[in-house]
């Protein structure tokens, strides 16, 4: 095994989490998001609960706080557009720090704040404690029509021989003068994505032929790995049982 099986989210660790089968990993943080959606909006004190579970399994995880962070940046397009809430929206206006906002608005901006940030975060947990193959063979386990988690393999593979391909291109273009930044070159630029295409299929084509000269069905072969044990699942599901208990608490308390 070697790093191509590991992508850009992944952390090696070799913690209780990194050594967690995928299949309870994923579906684990699949069954705390629903909880967390779940969760009323105005149970502010809950969803400071969710927050200190999932820097819990961050820090059990070992993963730095920095590079969390960092993964967490890709919510930013949904940030912006929850911090524009509370002026786009009507209804009953409040003030805060001198602005007139709606009340609405700044309850539907926490909502989506806060869960989208809780479930990105549990997001980034499981892809930085599990490598590609590993999540591959997790869905699989869980049921997925086989046809998605081939897709996904192949797509995988074949991202870095196609980045190569481009960089390829790319040096050949600048290399005949052809510099991307002046609009007038554009129609280089254009001609090298259509060859681009072109070897991309004639390759898979390739591709394809000689797998089913050696006896492809449809479905990769499965390498290594083990079924999750019932401890490991009980590990697992411990966190969205949890998160369970404080959802139906905070519906008791608002009644």
């Amino acid at each position: 095994m070697s790093g191509a099986h590991a992508h850009a989210l992944y952390y090696h660790g070799h913690s209780r989490i990194h050594a967690l089968p995928a299949e309870c990993k994923i579906a684990a943080q699949l069954l705390f998001v629903f909880v967390v959606v779940a969760t009323p909006r105005e149970a502010v004190w809950a969803f400071g609960l969710y927050g200190a579970i999932v820097a819990a399994l961050a820090v059990a995880a070992d993963l730095p706080f920095g590079f969390v962070v960092r993964r967490l940046a890709i919510e930013i397009p949904f940030v912006a557009f929850a911090l524009l809430l509370p002026f786009l929206s009507s209804g009953e206006r409040t003030d805060v720090l001198g602005i007139s906002v709606s009340r609405e608005g700044l309850w539907g901006a926490w909502n989506i704040l806060a869960k989208g940030t809780l479930g990105v975060a549990a997001s980034v947990i499981v892809a930085s404690t599990t490598t590609m193959p590993e999540l591959l063979r997790g869905f699989e386990r869980l049921r997925m029509p086989a046809i998605f988690t081939s897709i996904a393999s192949f797509m995988i593979r074949y991202l870095d021989v196609i980045a190569d391909e481009m960089r390829r291109m790319r040096v050949a273009r600048l290399s005949r003068g052809h510099d991307p930044r002046w609009i007038w070159q554009a129609r280089a630029v254009a001609a090298s994505a259509g060859a681009l295409f072109i070897r991309s299929y004639e390759r898979g084509e390739r591709v394809y032929l000689a797998m089913q000269a050696r006896g492809y069905e449809g479905r990769m072969p499965s390498v290594g790995g083990v079924a999750a044990t019932r401890a490991a699942w009980l590990a697992a599901l411990t966190v969205p049982v949890v998160a369970l208990v404080v959802c139906l608490v905070a519906w008791g308390t608002l009644r």
